[in-house]
């Protein structure tokens, strides 16, 4: 096989749209990637880990960016590949352990893959935030060719991990609504990032979208099937039905737990704003999830008139107001800032379960 050229450098003074009025075309990678999970180890040899897989992803980025081509711009990783998740450990213990500091060695090195290689850099972590000691969040990060982070975004939907939802009022004072829901304007279009099965909920990816978003970065780490899995009909549905863009980087597989290894792997895909998948990886780490974007098609596409376009034909503002009616789970369950145990998370969820039987929405 024959690649690229060694030299992945590009010249800063490259016309950001390809030449094609109207928006930029590039190449987006979902990297598929092995995780190395920290669970069994100690702090200062789950640090040491954490270096050592960013590393063999700068490395493994290198490659593949020589290989597929200098048009590679966007690499997105998959969900908390550095660490893996936690399983058993206290809130306080995993934030000591695993997650990362905004403007700690690891980001800098990140920063550093993303600066050498001339790509935006996406992907997922647990990290701490210094206005909400004790506790962590899962993050979604952009980082610019620059080495800068340019999108921060905290899951807001966790089974078994704390979220801004859940100290809401002080979270919206202390970063803003903007924070939130955040949108990188970049050379690559109006990119957004989604955490793992946050894809299933269709208001938080039209939420991004409706704030401009063009490109969805998603990274996950999921299980795989020959068969269509729901996250993967919802990649399908969430590019169709917003005109956007998923780039969706998926592991390729977990060691260190005892979890059968290969449970999370394959299914990495881009997916274009009409729902087709432009390219899948199969089992195993792997760079075959990279296929061009067209910026300048996906915003023909928008301003399209006819019964496609379903982003002009929303109707947010009427569902606006049935949806704050509605029951479900609700913010500042954490309000206090005390580290919640384990078994909060499991109350949270029989307590909205209790209100939306008496609601009437579960029978």
């Amino acid at each position: 096989m024959e690649t690229h050229g060694g030299d992945i450098r590009r010249d800063t003074g490259d016309d950001d749209t390809g030449g094609v009025p109207g928006g930029p075309h590039y190449r987006a990678l979902a990297l598929q990637s092995r995780c190395d999970a920290v669970n069994a180890l100690a702090p200062d040899e789950a640090r040491a880990a954490i270096s050592r897989g960013i590393a063999r992803v700068r490395a493994e980025t290198a490659a593949s960016v020589a290989f597929i081509g200098p048009d590679v711009r966007l690499v997105v990783l998959p969900e908390y590949l550095f660490t893996g998740f936690p399983m058993g450990d206290a809130v306080p213990a995993w934030a000591a352990k695993a997650a990362l500091d905004p403007d700690g060695p690891e980001y800098e090195a990140l920063g550093a893959i993303a600066r050498d290689l001339r790509v935006h850099l996406a992907g997922n972590a647990y990290e701490t935030d210094p206005h909400f000691p004790g506790l962590y969040f899962q993050a979604c990060f952009l980082i610019a060719p620059s080495g800068d982070v340019v999108l921060r975004y905290r899951r807001l939907h966790s089974m078994f991990a704390p979220t801004p939802y859940d100290v809401w009022d002080r979270y919206l004072d202390v970063h803003g609504i903007d924070a939130v829901l955040p949108v990188a304007r970049t050379e690559l279009g109006n990119l957004a990032a989604i955490a793992s099965e946050e894809i299933l909920y269709p208001e938080l990816t039209r939420a991004l979208v409706l704030r401009g978003a063009e490109v969805l970065c998603h990274s996950t780490s999921e299980a795989g099937s020959p068969r269509p899995t729901a996250k993967a009909v919802a990649r399908l549905a969430r590019a169709s039905e917003n005109l956007a863009y998923v780039v969706s980087a998926n592991t390729a597989g977990i060691t260190g737990t005892a979890i059968p290894g290969a449970s999370t792997d394959a299914m990495s895909q881009i997916v274009d704003f009409n729902g087709i998948v432009l390219a899948e990886a199969g089992p195993g780490e792997s760079m075959v999830a990279n296929a061009e974007l067209d910026l300048a098609a996906l915003r023909r596409a928008r301003r399209r008139p006819g019964m496609g376009n379903l982003l002009a034909r929303g109707k947010p503002g009427l569902w606006a107001e049935e949806f704050a009616r509605a029951e479900g789970e609700r913010p500042n369950g954490l309000a206090e800032g005390t580290p919640p145990d384990r078994a909060w998370f499991a109350r949270r969820q029989a307590e909205t379960l209790e209100r939306l039987v008496k609601a009437g929405v579960i029978t």
